[in-house]
Order: structure tokens, then sequence, then C-alpha cells
């Protein structure tokens, strides 16, 4: 057979391939921004997972002597499996630098996160933390959060779990027990609450809907992330993006 009839499409990478050789490349800038000695905020899922492998890489080979706080059980099985050193927010109440992922962005770095359940541990390290740094593929970006059908992540204490539903509800939001997978019952989070993931459509006032959410006894806390992402890293096949935030937060 000729060589030159011979398709070349198993070379070709998929989809999923492409898109985490985004999160990679999004992960390897958040990462300049580790400094030796640096408390490391370490962010849960699949795209923070490449920067806790990235700075475990580098504590190894430059002896940069950093250690992290981790967000979840996740993060913190991913730390000790890349030798990352753990700490905690009671040892280190301030951190250098946060490196987490994202679900969607929008122009004004305002943010929905929690679709791997660690919503909670995830804001309180972002706001604890002197720069948080949030990574992504350029798909998460949007002009509107919640468009696209995008749910709020809201976590609830359980023995509440109906109630802030019906709550919910009457504010309009479609709301809906997150389940666990491969197993019966609802998805329990480190802090042993429940997950409720809420569509509200397109959000206009994402920081009103914020305070309305928590205002309903037995939320814990909302996947609605404002004002907390000082640099975002989006990154495409041409590009590796960085924005600002032009508030800087103290």
């Amino acid at each position: 057979m000729n060589a030159s009839w011979i398709s070349l499409d198993r070379w070709k990478l998929n989809p999923k391939q492409e898109i985490d050789g985004f999160k990679k490349k999004a992960a390897l800038e958040a990462v300049k921004h580790v400094k030796p000695g640096f408390v490391v905020g370490l962010g849960s899922g699949t795209t923070a997972a490449y920067a806790i492998e990235a700075i475990g890489d580098r504590n190894r080979d430059e002896n940069l002597r950093v250690v992290g706080i981790p967000t979840s059980t996740q993060a913190f099985q991913l730390a000790v499996k890349h030798g990352i050193p753990i700490t905690t927010l009671d040892e280190h109440p301030v951190v250098d630098v946060d490196i987490d992922g994202v679900d969607q962005v929008d122009k004004d770095l305002n943010m929905i996160k929690g679709m791997g359940a660690a919503l909670a541990r995830e804001k309180i390290v972002a706001a604890a933390s002197r720069l948080n740094i949030i990574i992504a593929d350029d798909s998460k970006r949007v002009k509107v959060l919640g468009e696209r059908g995008q749910a709020v992540p809201i976590e609830v204490l359980p023995f509440a779990s109906r109630f802030v539903q019906q709550r919910i509800e009457a504010l309009g939001g479609k709301t809906m027990l997150r389940e666990g997978k491969g197993k019966l019952g609802p998805v329990i989070t480190d802090n042993n609450n429940m997950i409720l993931d809420c569509v509200f459509g397109e959000i206009n006032d994402a920081s009103d809907l914020d305070r309305r959410l928590k205002m309903i006894p037995g939320v814990v806390e909302t996947g609605l992330f404002i004002g907390l992402a000082d640099i975002v890293y989006l990154a495409s096949t041409s590009k590796v993006e960085k924005l600002e935030s032009k508030i800087r937060r103290s």
C-alpha cells in the first residue's frame, strides 16, 4: 500500500485529550506564581489536579519547600501522591497563592464553581489567599453566569435540604439534589453536607442572588464566587490568555 494513502486520523487528539491539554497549559502558567516557602491553596477537580502535579514536580526539582492546603479529600490524596507536605488554615490562616479550576467565569471574573462538590472549602481558601489564580480551558468563559443551563451548586445541611429546596424554588430556581455515582443516595461533601444543583437561567445580578441564597437558613455556601479571582488563565489552541481583576483584594 502506498504510504501516502494511510489515514492519519488515529494520530489526532480526541476532544477530551485536546481540552485536557488546554487545562495543563493553563495550570503550568499558574504554577509559575509559586515561590520558595509559599503556602499554596490546592484546588479540587481535574484542572487543579494538573497544578498539583506541577507544584509537586517543582517542589522536588527546585527544593521550593512549598506546603499545601487541600480543599478536598481528592486534593489531599493528590498532594500526598506528588510529595507536597500538607498544612492547615489553623497553622497558616493566610495563604500565599491559591490555584483552582472553574465551571464558568464572566468578563468581571465572577464565577460559578463547585461541580466537584468542594465549593465551601474552595471559597474559604480563596478568601484566605493573597493571590487567587483560576485556571481553565477557554470553553469556561461566558458572557453571563448561568447561561447554557449551568447549575449553581449549593451546599446545604442535610437537616434542612427539603426546606432549602422550597425556598430556592420560591426565588425562581429549579433544584435537584445531587445523587452519587456508583452508589445509592446523595453526594456527601467533605463537610458531611449535601449539594443542591440549582438552575436559575442567566444570572444578571450574581451578587444579589448570592446574598439572597445565603439568607436561607440551612445554606452553608453557594457556588457563586463573586470578586474572589485575581488572575484567570484561559487556554485555547493558540494561546493561554491572562485576565486580571481590575480590583485587587486586600
